[in-house]
């Protein structure tokens, strides 16, 4: 239902005549399959004969394809390449960002009516800007990030307002409605990663160990934040694949570990956890854990192999690659060995264990839960000392070289140098003509105020022109064409801030010999051996000396720059000053784990719930007030106090009360929550609503919605009295409740059958009643 009302949603936003909106669902929920059943409708309809479909990676166009293709067999496709760019007889056009952006302009504005974005945020909408201004077609934006780590310009960029985009469904209640599974998380603390690995803060078996293995373990002294990076300690590293092995859920017949993702730092860290990995469980063969990454490169072959169940691959160690847009329902496990500061980044890697799985573990067996093994504090950091913020746009190589000229026309200025002001504003000038011959459709937008940025105004230089050229000019030099002459714009780059550096503290300015020494660092980089390197030598030869550095001016560093800068292609790639990461065997003494609750409400509620049923399964199957409960009988509220502490002293963590809520305006009763732990089978109250649904196609999006909260209720709760629909939550969709919601009457007669299917058997005293009463 929750997948009908986003499609409901955004076809009665464009039935408003809005054409834009913003679908938000937790990863695993079927964004995809949303977006193909919204293309069918809008095709069915009329409104749509040409769709795009656009994301950031291949293996998710790849995903698109399948669902595609499963979906809406009939309706003819094409992955937009280099072959393909030419296709015009298709109706859905699947393409990654960057394919997309190389032959965009060949397409006419009105060949798509439907443009889907996948992965929608802001850095994608900046950086692919021009795709989204060049189609005039309606658009959908899909995402998994969760609403409150949403940026704010996301939500404009698809017409919503702040905080509620056109339709939600969060992993909280996926997890609710057992669309995806819950997560525990296992952290884990480390005297090395905490503390570093320092020689001198040592016990006498780390010494004696470190001595062994170094000629001078006094030297040996890294920070924390070296750990894993310049670092590696395989005693730190055994421990992690130890708790894993001892600690992850197992595959169904118990003997090993089930399909695992170890999330890395690099690729060296990568290769040091599968080595050591190997050195402690040779039996389980070379095939069962691998790295797969960017580097590997049959790594397309092996994420194949991972996703396959039956393939001995189970352990995959990756550094970017699996963060992101792979499903592998099978994932049971997922070990952070790495520090991750984004929250959206965080959440995605989370996402590729909420899957369901059928018979996972056997017949009748289904994945109920993955593991977190938390190695770098991720939990506790995004509870506790993460802090939002919108990330300021990437500026491009071109973009940084205009301002800082800006910069210097406008220093020049101040200082009374009329030849070096002359001079850049010759360049100001000649970049905007750049700019404006630079053919992009955001340069077409901006062509009358670019047209109006010539010398003459450029050489007037008053503040308006100065906030033209930072506010027009500067972010529309990302669309010059600049292939393969990088290296003679960083160069330009470099010699700009040596210029400003000498109007602004002359030639002995510590700043300016620090430029001046990356400079010559630079000329010394060149191959000699080069020809044209050759016809510079005399420029090249000044750099070196001292008579060009003794009185410099802007003129003659730009002289510099305009003679060396067409060479420094030629330069050889410098020697990296990093040495390779130092391997140590020094026992960590100090590894411990504890169990870790996320302190987001929801996800809380969920590992409550998990635990209070885990030990009422196994302690209390027949607890004579909980079989009252299920037969509909009273209870008294001492009894469920008095079972609710006896719950606590099995599991401390395992908080009944926790589980009523703390609003005191919603807060459920303990004989409701305890109904609702054992009560109804969330699958028999899904089907029956799912056929309700099946049974009126033409419900709208908020009878959707009034539906999943009453199916919701129901699951949760064991049941519900007719007169309950007349109180909040339900009243909060519409006043009148259902009779608001479903004012036709056939409708609610159907709805009204359903739920007294579901309503709890009126109680009988268990009690004696009074004898006042008796009598």
């Amino acid at each position: 239902m929750y997948q009908l009302e986003a499609i409901k949603r955004v076809t009665e936003r464009f039935e408003q005549k809005f054409r834009k909106a913003l679908v938000v669902q937790a990863t695993g929920t079927g964004k995809t399959r949303v977006a193909v059943s919204l293309c069918d409708v809008l095709l069915r309809a009329g409104w749509a004969k040409r769709i795009l479909f656009l994301c950031d990676r291949k293996e998710l166009r790849r995903q698109a394809d399948r669902v595609f293709k499963e979906f809406l067999p009939g309706e003819p496709r094409v992955v937009v390449g280099a072959s393909t760019a030419k296709d015009r007889d298709k109706r859905i056009y699947l393409a990654t960002y960057p394919a997309m952006m190389q032959c965009y302009e060949d397409f006419d504005v009105g060949f798509f009516d439907l443009i889907v974005a996948d992965e929608s945020h802001r850095s994608i909408y900046n950086r692919y800007r021009s795709l989204f201004l060049h189609f005039d077609a309606l658009e959908v934006g899909l995402t998994a990030t969760p609403v409150k780590f949403i940026e704010r310009n996301t939500f404009g960029l698809f017409g919503c307002e702040d905080g509620d985009p056109t339709a939600h469904y969060s992993y909280e209640k996926a997890v609710e409605a057992k669309f995806l599974v819950p997560f525990r998380v296992r952290a884990f603390g480390s005297r090395i990663r905490e503390k570093g690995l320092r020689y001198s803060q040592m016990n006498e078996a780390q010494r004696e160990q470190l001595e062994a293995q170094e000629s001078a373990p006094q030297l040996v002294e890294f920070e924390p934040e070296d750990t894993d990076k310049k670092v590696f300690n395989k005693g730190t590293t055994r421990d992690v694949w130890a708790v894993l092995m001892a600690e992850g859920i197992r595959e169904g017949t118990g003997s090993r570990v089930g399909k695992t993702i170890v999330f890395a730092r690099n690729h060296l860290h990568a290769v040091h956890l599968a080595e050591v990995f190997a050195d402690l469980y040779p039996s389980l063969g070379s095939s069962f854990c691998r790295v797969i990454d960017n580097q590997e490169p049959r790594a397309d072959q092996l994420l194949d192999d991972f996703k396959d169940p039956a393939n001995d691959l189970t352990i995959a160690i990756s550094v970017d690659m699996l963060d992101t847009g792979v499903d592998v329902p099978e994932v049971v496990n997922l070990v952070f060995c790495k520090p991750v500061k984004s929250y959206v980044k965080f959440w995605q890697m989370i996402g590729r264990g909420t899957r369901l799985s059928k018979d996972l573990f056997g017949a009748g067996r289904d994945k109920s839960e993955f593991l977190i093994f938390d190695h770098y504090s991720n939990f506790w950091f995004f509870d506790e000392k993460y802090k939002e913020k919108e990330p300021a746009p990437a500026k491009s190589l071109l973009q940084r070289l205009f301002e800082a000229r800006v910069t210097l026309a406008e220093l020049a200025l101040d200082k009374l140098d009329d030849v070096a002001f002359q001079a850049t504003a010759d360049i100001l000038a000649s970049d905007v003509t750049a700019a404006r011959e630079a053919g992009s459709i955001d340069v077409r937008d901006k062509w009358k105020e670019l047209h109006q940025l010539d010398r003459d105004r450029i050489g007037q230089f008053s503040a308006a022109t100065k906030a033209d050229l930072l506010s027009i000019a500067a972010p529309l030099m990302m669309w010059r064409d600049i292939r393969g002459d990088e290296e003679a714009y960083r160069f330009d780059l470099l010699t700009t801030a040596l210029q400003l550096e000498l109007l602004k503290g002359g030639p002995t300015a510590q700043r300016f010999l620090d430029l001046r020494d990356r400079l010559r660092e630079q000329v010394e980089l060149l191959m000699k051996n080069q020809n044209p390197v050759k016809a510079k030598a005399a420029t090249i030869q000044a750099v070196r000396g001292k008579e060009l550095w003794s009185s410099p001016t802007v003129a003659t560093l730009d002289e510099v720059r305009q003679e060396l800068r067409g060479i420094m292609k030629y330069q050889v790639a410098p020697t990296t000053t990093s040495v390779a990461p130092r391997v140590f065997d020094v026992e960590d003494t100090d590894f411990r784990g504890e169990d870790y609750v996320p302190k987001r409400e929801g996800l809380e509620l969920v590992e409550y719930k998990r635990r209070v049923e885990q030990v009422l399964r196994k302690h209390f199957k027949d607890n004579p007030t909980l079989q009252r409960i299920r037969e509909g009988k009273a209870v008294q509220e001492k009894e469920l106090e008095a079972l609710a502490k006896l719950v606590l002293e099995v599991d401390d963590r395992a908080q009944v009360k926790h589980l009523a809520g703390h609003d005191p305006k919603a807060r459920r009763s303990l004989l409701d929550v305890f109904r609702g732990l054992v009560g109804l089978d969330a699958a028999a109250v899904a089907e029956a609503f799912t056929a309700f649904v099946h049974k009126h196609p033409r419900l709208s999006a908020q009878q959707l919605q009034f539906l999943q909260l009453l199916q919701n209720h129901i699951a949760q709760n064991g049941g519900i009295e007719i007169d309950r629909l007349y109180d909040p939550p339900f009243t909060t969709i519409h006043a009148e409740s259902v009779d608001g919601v479903f004012p036709a009457k056939g409708d609610v007669d159907d709805l009204l059958a359903i739920l007294a299917a579901f309503e709890p058997k009126k109680a009988t005293p268990t009690d004696p009643p009074p004898a006042s009463q008796a009598s």
